[in-house]
């Protein structure tokens, strides 16, 4: 197994410039594809992630353009060239869950698969969704979960649609994108609590930019009004990603000290990504920010004498809060991460997967069904061997604990190509 070791270090400092967000960049190819006129999309983000819906949608018969300044993308008018087609996905739920739905309502036959991970990502409540006003879906191995084999159907949208919001906040992402392929006026009814909200805002703010306006009744109840279809800003700049933002901000927060910094570029405090919050919370932890620089596209990050453990509901974190995970090993008290359900059906368990490694590296660990607390130890331990279980997230995040003084190693370190290729590379940089 491929491994990289990271140095002991003490200290952060320095600027990094952020990679596109991986939400944005691939709600916004599907977008352009669907939408009646082309769309220049600068600042996308390049990784396996984005290259599986690129690849799908030159299956479907999109036809993109590369240059050195941004993608073209010649839309289709909400009608997929190519009826009949075979997608491998890899492990994106990006790309999966928002094209199941497309192509539901595409009047094509597709077969969508992905990696053997993605196979044991749930999307029932998404088909029980799609199949409420006709599609036809069948499991091509296990029930509730892909592979999918999609058929032609004759859509119905003259009752609402009820879909559970408990489980993943991309099946709702996905019925949004799709309905107004339909022409008609559709509603989606939310049943129970919609965890991650902020992942629908950056959907109902991004579809609002290509010409659709979802009405929005308290994340409860959404309505796509009749005639509705996609047109193109003609020029869409991705936002660099907060979630990958949170790593440099929790290293400037755990080790810029004697009146360093670390400060990132291609975000703000004005971000459509709901991970942008992190920074508040670290900020409750003691965290330093210049709230000079903070509306202007950068942020900037010094650490206090110590880091204060906190009690969160990380519901509008998801992603990020994996970060505050790793940064509790180094706050004065018991950290307790709270309404992370989600954790459980990612790229891999992330409460599980989190809970047996921060223990490799002397953290007491409390897990439950939806929840994570984590007492940190009077000293972190050296040359832990830390697994990553193909999830990206789980690399960068205990690359910090390098930060405690120790050398770490990380096993399976290319699996940050899901969202940040070279962000080993990019650590390295800020750290001594």
């Amino acid at each position: 197994m491929e491994q990289i070791t990271l140095s002991a270090s003490h200290h952060a400092q320095g600027i990094i410039t952020l990679p596109g967000s991986k939400s944005i960049s691939n709600r916004t190819l599907l977008l352009a594809g669907l939408a009646e006129n082309n769309t220049d999309i600068y600042e996308l983000l390049l990784s396996d992630d984005t290259e599986r819906m690129l690849d799908a949608l030159r299956i479907l018969g999109i036809v993109t353009e590369k240059s050195h300044t941004h993608l073209h993308v010649k839309g289709c008018d909400g009608d997929f060239p190519n009826k009949n087609a075979d997608l491998f996905l890899g492990n994106a739920g990006t790309a999966f869950r928002p094209l199941t739905a497309a192509l539901a309502l595409s009047k094509g036959h597709y077969h969508l698969h992905g990696v053997s991970r993605m196979h044991e990502r749930p999307i029932g409540d998404l088909v029980d969704a799609l199949t409420q006003i006709g599609a036809d879906i069948k499991y091509a191995g296990d029930q509730g979960f892909p592979p999918l084999k999609i058929s032609p159907c004759i859509p119905d949208v003259s009752k609402p649609i009820k879909i559970r919001g408990n489980v993943s906040s991309q099946f709702l992402t996905a019925m949004l994108m799709a309905l107004p392929l339909t022409g008609k006026e559709s509603e989606i009814e939310v049943v129970g609590d919609l965890i991650s909200k902020p992942y629908i805002d950056i959907t109902l703010n991004l579809m609002r930019k290509f010409n659709v306006e979802v009405k929005c009744d308290n994340y409860k109840r959404f309505i796509i009004p009749a005639n509705s279809r996609y047109h193109s800003p003609k020029d869409v700049f991705v936002e660099g990603d907060a979630s990958s933002a949170s790593y440099f901000l929790a290293a400037g927060a755990i080790a810029a000290k004697n009146g360093s910094s670390v400060m990132i570029h291609g975000v703000d405090l004005n971000s459509i990504q709901g991970d942008i919050k992190f920074v508040f919370e670290i900020e409750k932890m003691g965290a330093i920010l210049n709230k000079q620089v903070t509306e202007i596209g950068h942020i900037s990050v010094s650490a206090p004498t110590k880091l204060k453990a906190i009690d969160l509901d990380c519901n509008h974190i998801p992603d990020a809060a994996m970060t505050l995970a790793v940064m509790a090993l180094f706050a004065e008290g018991t950290t307790t991460l709270r309404n992370i359900a989600s954790w459980r059906v990612k790229e891999t368990d992330r409460i599980a997967a989190m809970a047996i490694e921060l223990r490799k590296v002397g953290a007491i660990v409390e897990e439950g069904a939806d929840y994570i607390k984590i007492t940190p130890p009077a000293q972190v331990i050296p040359n832990a061997v830390i697994d990553t279980y193909d999830d990206h997230r789980m690399a960068m995040c205990f690359s910090l604990v390098s930060l405690g003084g120790v050398p770490i190693t990380i096993n399976n370190p290319k699996c940050v190509a899901k969202t940040f290729p070279n962000y080993f590379e990019e650590f390295a940089k800020i750290v001594s």
